[in-house]
């Protein structure tokens, strides 16, 4: 599982026939923090309506999301499995003192 961050749209003007309704997005995933860049952007399928700007948490694992949405013969690897709620802070607190707060 990874969080990213969703870049925008990407346009295919070919597709494997498992993804021809598929929605593609380009995210960036994030690191520990969810603000660092954690690698190259990623191509991922969305089955969850995420959009421009809006963090997501992704998955890799193929197999899964093949067995998830029926899909027997597929080149899909990524994949949004849930969005992130905007107000959902994942810095920890810096202190003690702070988690008191």
């Amino acid at each position: 599982m990874q969080v990213a961050l969703v870049l925008g749209n990407a346009i295919s003007t070919v597709k494997h026939r498992s993804l021809e309704n598929v929605k593609l997005l380009v995210c960036q995933p994030l690191a520990a923090d969810g603000r660092s860049r954690d690698g190259a952007p990623v191509i991922v399928a969305d089955y969850m309506g995420a959009g421009a700007g809006e963090k997501v948490i992704l998955t890799s694992d193929g197999a899964a999301v093949r067995e998830l949405y029926g899909l027997e013969n597929s080149p899909l690897r990524w994949t949004v499995m849930g969005l992130v709620d905007p107000s959902h802070n994942p810095t920890p607190p810096k202190s003690k003192k702070e988690a008191k707060r």
